[in-house]
């Protein structure tokens, strides 16, 4: 058996009360994937590994390239307790649409003026429930949401969300569903004059997984013919949402830095700093997609011998391993996702043509049709990266078969960025292998600690971390403010 990497277990509080591995920065986060397999030998469960410390580095670099865009991270793409939790503790917005994703963020302690409720056909009760929490700011793009919302919450801040360009290219087009037409902008401005309803701005959404810079440039465009519109009208439009659509791995057909360099000329072209208008995003993918890595179990294996009318016969396989279209793979349906099957250690024996096939009854439950892999064997383990956007949001238990369980990792450096801005967001975060003498044993419930104040914890953890040898010589990070730490 594999020995675990040097990791120490920190117990972060949220309403899952969910565990986070803080790992040494020199281990390569694949050892605590072979790790967590070789602790799986048993159960032969399926699970993800998700590493909080490329979220991390995904906002530096936006806070980097785009520093005018406000992220306002899109809940949908992936609900991940911590994951939201990472990011509101660093100060991002949220893209809710809905009012179970609005109450799951507010349970996160993030202020209603930091969630844009970006659903242009919200359910009326699903308005009222903004209204109750002031969850103002709201996207619309038809007449009759106008007449839901001001009968229900005639104080809402609205965005009027724009149809984009027809020749954008991503991988879900969103225009097709959503989007006011701008030759009928002053029209459904005009209502809303005459409603008296209060729109602040203009938003569109290039769509999901765009491939092409120059979609954001020209529908940036559009939105500047938008405000100027609103201003003929009356209006004084104070911001713009540039949507989502940013890639979020590194093997897309373009990089977040072409978007980014496309964006921000774009910006300064038609909403020049001075004019003061405020620019927030709704990034999904780009947060998550590389962060999670999933591992599945071959749970059984079909030798297929072909014979063809000449030559000698070929021998296949069909793999079948615990998770499948109706659980984390649903990408392959529903985000015309592309998925690369990987071995957990390299191989230099022969290849056959293979099949991979998920565990329900369906035979449409087919992960990959086509690969070539050495000959494996029931009970090892294939991992996927790149599988945290659009997989675990959309997974069902099909059959009765369970979603993986996802567990939590971020390298030290990263954790030690992240704990003075968790302090107002975390109630626990000590080592539970290591229990300061000031807390009695008996006091420990179910692996946590009842620590209030995370600074203090954090000065116990850095007392017990084997690298400190003086405890006295550590920084104080409790007087370590958000911005010293994310001064972009």
């Amino acid at each position: 058996m594999k020995q675990a990497p040097e990791a120490t277990v920190m117990y972060v509080n949220d309403q899952f009360s969910a565990p986070v591995e803080i790992l040494n920065e020199n281990l390569e986060l694949k050892k605590t994937i072979e790790a967590k397999v070789d602790q799986h030998m048993e159960s032969e469960d399926s699970f993800f590994v998700a590493d909080l410390g490329d979220v991390v580095k995904k906002l530096t670099k936006w806070k980097s390239l785009l520093p005018r865009v406000e992220p306002f991270y899109a809940v949908k793409c992936n609900e991940d307790t911590l994951v939201c939790q990472t990011l509101a503790a660093l100060g991002t917005g949220f893209d809710c649409a809905s009012k179970s994703e609005i109450d799951r963020i507010l349970n996160l302690g993030v202020s209603s003026d930091r969630i844009v409720y970006a659903n242009p056909c919200k359910q009326t009760s699903h308005i009222r429930f903004a209204a109750k929490h002031d969850v103002a700011m709201m996207t619309f793009d038809n007449e009759n949401e106008l007449h839901k919302v001001k009968k229900v919450y005639p104080n809402a801040k609205l965005i009027l969300r724009l149809l984009p360009p027809e020749d954008t290219k991503c991988q879900c087009q969103l225009g097709m569903k959503f989007g006011c037409h701008p030759d009928n902008v002053a029209k459904l401005l005009n209502k809303a004059m005459e409603l008296e309803l209060d729109v602040i701005g203009i938003s569109f959404h290039v769509g999901s997984g765009c491939y092409d810079p120059t979609a954001f440039s020209a529908a940036v465009l559009s939105a500047r013919n938008a405000f100027d519109v609103g201003a003929r009208i009356g209006f004084n439009f104070s911001l713009l949402d540039i949507g989502g659509g940013f890639p979020g791995q590194p093997d897309q057909k373009i990089t977040f830095e072409e978007i980014a360099e496309e964006l921000s000329s774009a910006l300064d072209n038609y909403f020049p700093e001075e004019e003061g208008v405020r620019v927030i995003a709704e990034p999904g993918r780009y947060f998550v997609a590389s962060a999670f890595t999933l591992c599945v179990n071959i749970i059984a294996k079909r030798e297929v011998i072909t014979q063809e009318a000449e030559g000698e016969p070929e021998t296949s396989f069909m793999y079948y391993v615990n998770d499948g279209v109706y659980g984390s793979f649903n990408c392959l349906l529903f985000d015309h996702a592309e998925v690369v099957p990987q071995l957990l250690q390299p191989s230099s024996d022969p290849t056959y043509t293979c099949s991979i096939w998920g565990p329900t009854c369906d035979g449409l439950d087919c992960i990959k049709e086509k690969y070539k892999f050495p000959e494996l064997n029931v009970g090892e383990y294939m991992m996927f990266e790149n599988m945290g956007a659009y997989t675990i949001s959309a997974a069902t238990t099909f059959n009765g078969m369970a979603k993986p369980s996802v567990f939590h990792v971020v390298a030290e450096p990263f954790w030690m960025q992240l704990c003075p801005a968790l302090k107002k967001m975390t109630k626990f975060a000590v080592p539970v292998n290591e229990t300061p003498a000031l807390i009695k044993k008996e006091e420990i419930v179910a692996d946590r600690l009842p620590i209030e104040n995370l600074s203090d914890a954090l000065q116990q953890f850095l007392k017990l971390g084997d690298s400190v040898d003086d405890a006295e010589d550590q920084p104080d990070l409790s007087k370590t403010s958000l911005n010293e730490l994310f001064a972009f």
